[in-house]
């Protein structure tokens, strides 16, 4: 069943932005880095049984596959990247295998994490291994889907969206078929369609609920409808409360509305993955707290690491707290412009929109608004830099 596999794919698309902490020197010997999962941690206990597991059979296909899912599902909902390297180490004994004699299993979940460095490439190839073969894969079509919609190929997207019909959960295709709808000219359709989906199959597992509703909250967001985005926000909450991809979309949503200290609440303890500590460094500067400058300092002091390694998956934020915290439009939309060339989700063309705006730089605005009238985007929330660019959303 989809279901069962389908956190794999929100590691796919969500994760992406999320970067390994850099090292960081406290002031004291008091203060508190990082408060680690204790051993009575029941995902924790069930990880190490199951590293147990593998260590004793290393050579177990099943047990290499479904740690390694494990793994990759613990990054997405913590945050936490250190567990795409232990999923990757969970595949060592395949992991270098000539492509066309390796596990379709394995293939997929490769694909997954080449993806989470921005290898799309690489990642496309071994998901297009995996389909040559049985081209009855759902997990494998629903990932090539969702890196298709990341990089812009709405097209390519919509046709592997297509191919879950008959192999797939219902609601698992209509949130397929909406996220590349709602991109691509027909944002109202499915917001509707899908809504309407999604009420149908109340009883569907709740990251699978989380993943539709946080769609319609982004969905009704662009639409401009705040109440409705509002709803769906608190429903996927519900539904799954420490998914990092949906606390960051919500902070922001509250952002957005001026609910900065609200903001403060939804994220502390939870500044571990760079995306959430930007958006706890942004509402602490808005409320004018005195941590604001320290947590300001620990976000780039992780991006000059981040650089110093060579990664180059955080831009968009890198971007953003340039330009929300940093001050610096230039070095804000260079980076937005960078990351442009990369991937294409709204959030991304919202930055380079935001930081052409700031710096006055023709080419990002020409490249966002070629963009906007190509894919035909209907997003409301880019109404502000538009105006200040003098366009109209």
């Amino acid at each position: 069943m989809i279901a069962m596999v389908y956190p794999l794919v929100l590691a796919v698309a969500l994760f992406a932005g999320a970067a390994t902490a850099a090292p960081y020197i406290p002031a004291n010997g008091q203060q508190v880095l990082e408060r680690l999962p204790g051993k009575g941690d029941p995902a924790q206990r069930e990880l190490a049984r199951l590293r147990a597991e593998l260590d004793a059979n290393p050579a177990d296909l099943a047990r290499a596959t479904g740690l390694a899912r494990r793994y990759i599902e613990h990054a997405r909902r913590e945050g936490d990247p250190r567990y795409l390297g232990y999923a990757q180490a969970a595949l060592k004994p395949w992991w270098q295998a000539p492509r066309d004699k390796m596990p379709a299993e394995v293939l997929v979940l490769r694909a997954t994490l080449a993806q989470s460095t921005h290898a799309f490439g690489a990642a496309l190839a071994d998901l297009d291994e995996v389909v040559r073969r049985d081209s009855g894969n759902a997990q494998a079509w629903l990932t090539r889907a969702t890196i298709q919609l990341v990089t812009g190929d709405y097209a390519g997207a919509r046709t592997s969206c297509a191919r879950l019909f008959g192999r797939a959960d219902s609601l698992v295709l209509q949130t397929c078929m909406a996220s590349v709808g709602s991109v691509s000219g027909k944002a109202r359709a499915s917001y509707d369609t899908l809504r309407q989906s999604l009420a149908a199959h109340a009883d569907s597992p709740a990251p699978l609920r989380a993943w539709s509703a946080t769609l319609l909250a982004e969905m009704a967001e662009r639409l401009g409808e705040h109440a409705a985005a509002e709803s769906h926000y608190r429903a996927a909450l519900a539904a799954d409360p420490r998914d990092t991809y949906l606390l960051a979309a919500w902070a922001d949503f509250l952002l957005e509305r001026g609910r900065a200290g609200e903001v403060q609440r939804l994220l502390a303890g939870r500044t571990q993955a760079d995306a959430l500590l930007l958006r706890y460094a942004i509402a602490l500067a808005a409320t004018g707290a005195p941590q604001a400058a320290q947590h300001k300092e620990a976000l780039r002091a992780r991006f000059d690491a981040a650089r110093r390694r060579g990664d180059t998956v955080h831009r968009r934020e890198e971007a953003r707290y340039a330009l929300a915290l940093g001050g610096d439009a230039g070095q804000a939309v260079q980076l937005a412009k960078l990351n442009w060339a990369v991937q294409k989700e709204p959030a991304d063309l919202r930055i380079l929109l935001q930081a052409a705006a700031a710096s006055g730089d023709r080419e990002a605005a020409r490249t966002a608004r070629d963009w906007l009238r190509r894919s035909a985007l209907e997003d409301r929330t880019l109404d502000g830099a538009l105006k200040r660019l003098g366009g109209a959303a």
